[in-house]
């Protein structure tokens, strides 16, 4: 599924690889009572955000940013043939889904000038890389990839502990190749593409802004998973490395661009995934765009 949407001078494709139920939801979000589930059930269920097994719906998805002067591909999914055996749905997939998304948006691997990723989680990182001839290649050969120094460190000294897969499938082979570029939280691109540290769910998580003067458009990247957690903040995922820090920057997001006309990019909403934050009740909604 490839959409398209446009804001100031921007042209964004949303590129869906998978999409459906994930994880039950008082599994994903530790803090959530059965009581409040059932409260919410019904919206959340309207909304595609949750299934009748109670499962949190999500989508595995990219978004691929054209500015006036670059494309940018920001957190390049979950990829084809890579190692992930906790999870089935990704394990050693071989689909053309991703592929083909990109050629709906008229665009090819030689098109892309960047590859920016929030984070580098198995999901944010696998099309940085696909397999040739037994080996890790860059997927986008004449892209710069840009990650976060401190969430690169932070991924390096957990692999020399024990192996973390995609940081060595989907990151190495790329800094290896000599395309990666390791970077402050606040790095900007030109005077369209900027970081914005969102510490919490990974200690170098950051979300990515777009446009020239203002925030015409935001990715948070996993900031934020589901429309739950943003008409409840304080719900962090069991995912977060520090739950805390997760929610008072994923607050500090709403409260920003709440009744703006920003348009937010969510990394794994349900379909559209795309809209602005509003207030509702004691928290926020993001609004689908039209």
């Amino acid at each position: 599924m490839t959409d398209t949407f446009r804001a100031d001078d921007l042209v964004i494709h949303r590129i869906v690889e998978q999409e459906g139920g994930f994880l039950d939801a008082m599994d994903m979000l530790p803090d959530l009572t059965a009581e409040t589930l059932a409260a919410e059930r019904g919206w959340l269920t309207a909304a595609g955000g949750l299934i009748p097994d109670g499962r949190l719906s999500l989508a595995f998805q990219t978004y691929v940013v054209r500015t006036p002067h670059h494309v940018v591909l920001v957190d390049s999914c979950i990829g084809n043939d890579k190692h992930r055996p906790t999870r089935p749905d990704w394990h050693g997939k071989t689909d053309t889904r991703f592929m083909d998304g990109l050629a709906a948006a008229g665009l090819s691997v030689d098109d892309v000038d960047y590859v920016m990723c929030t984070h580098l989680h198995a999901d944010h990182v696998g099309w940085n890389t696909r397999l040739e001839n037994g080996r890790w290649v860059p997927t986008f050969p004449k892209a710069r990839y840009v990650f976060s120094a401190r969430e690169f460190e932070h991924w390096q000294a957990a692999d020399a502990k024990a192996p973390v897969f995609p940081f060595q499938d989907s990151v190495l082979p790329v800094v290896d190749a000599g395309r990666a570029d390791l970077v402050a939280g606040d790095h900007a691109i030109g005077d369209h593409v900027r970081l914005m540290p969102t510490p919490g769910h990974t200690p170098g998580h950051v979300s990515i802004l777009f446009g020239k003067g203002r925030d015409a458009a935001v990715a948070p990247g996993d900031l934020i998973h589901s429309p739950l957690q943003a008409l409840f903040p304080v719900l962090s995922t069991k995912f977060d490395v520090d739950r805390v820090e997760a929610a008072k920057t994923r607050r500090d997001f709403l409260e920003r661009y709440s009744d703006t006309d920003t348009l937010c990019c969510m990394a794994h909403f349900p379909s559209p995934s795309v809209g602005r934050i509003r207030p509702w009740r004691d928290g926020f909604r993001c609004e689908p765009a039209a």
